[in-house]
């Protein structure tokens, strides 16, 4: 008996297994104890690929409830606040990689580079609100424009070079987004009630777009950069994930 996604639920549960082992376990092994600068809490996360991955090649519902056990997972092993987690860190991952991995199946054919420009442009806006309201110094606002920027001159590079990648690469981008600001809000929510590893306490509320900006460009340069390469292979492989139109599927 097949589930709705085409995939027999015991092979769905495996596949969630596997995604939130790898999630969390990778996870744990990269973010290398580096936090958001100035804001902290919000740790450095370039496992974020594992759930993307999965979200788009098998099904929304598989990535996201194995990022929503894997960032419990590795949270209990971080900072070991159940409460944090399952507020903020498990929503805003189930969140993220569900609708990343729903509007890549209805986006995968669609090669906007408008649209996918102006996606990126939304985080290069926050980094010149958070700048001119001084909560960060020159350097790290330059890093975070420059991140934002690289990540547009990427996403203009695949308008040329692979196209077809660029509804992806919007679903990717829209759902990390949508992801990073519930952590943002919901950082700041939390910090109204009770304290945040590290000792903040009723934190003002632009700390949000702070939290959001760290969680999004530290996540998405490796969402953009390796998520193409790794579909492409495996629709080499595994036709039958249909990640890509079949003509691209011949052509490659």
């Amino acid at each position: 008996m097949l589930g709705r996604n085409g995939i027999k639920p015991g092979l769905e549960v495996s596949l969630v297994s596997v995604c939130a082992a790898l999630y969390a376990a990778l996870g744990y092994l990269t973010y290398l104890g580096i936090f958001a600068p100035v804001f902290g809490t919000v740790r450095f996360w370039p496992s974020v690929i594992v759930p993307a991955a999965f979200s788009i090649l098998f099904s929304p519902r598989i990535g996201s409830i194995g990022a929503a056990v894997g960032i419990f997972i590795s949270d209990m092993l971080i900072h070991g606040n159940p409460v944090l987690s399952l507020t903020v860190g498990v929503p805003a991952n189930f969140v993220a990689f569900y609708l990343m991995g729903w509007l890549a199946q209805r986006w995968r054919n669609r090669d906007s580079v408008v649209l996918a420009i102006l996606i990126q442009l939304i985080p290069v806006a926050g980094c010149v609100v958070i700048y001119f309201l001084e909560l960060i110094d020159l350097l790290t606002a330059l890093i975070y424009l420059a991140v934002s920027i690289i990540v547009v001159a990427f996403t203009m590079m695949l308008a040329l070079a692979q196209r077809r990648f660029l509804g992806i690469a919007a679903a990717s981008s829209l759902g990390l987004m949508t992801g990073s600001a519930i952590i943002g809000i919901g950082l700041w929510a939390y910090s109204q009630f009770f304290i945040l590893p590290g000792g903040i306490r009723n934190a003002p509320v632009i700390f949000a777009l702070g939290w959001f900006l760290w969680t999004y460009l530290t996540e998405i340069p490796f969402i953009q950069f390796f998520l193409p390469p790794i579909l492409k292979a495996v629709s080499r492989a595994v036709p039958s994930r249909g990640v890509l139109g079949a003509e691209e599927r011949v052509r490659t």
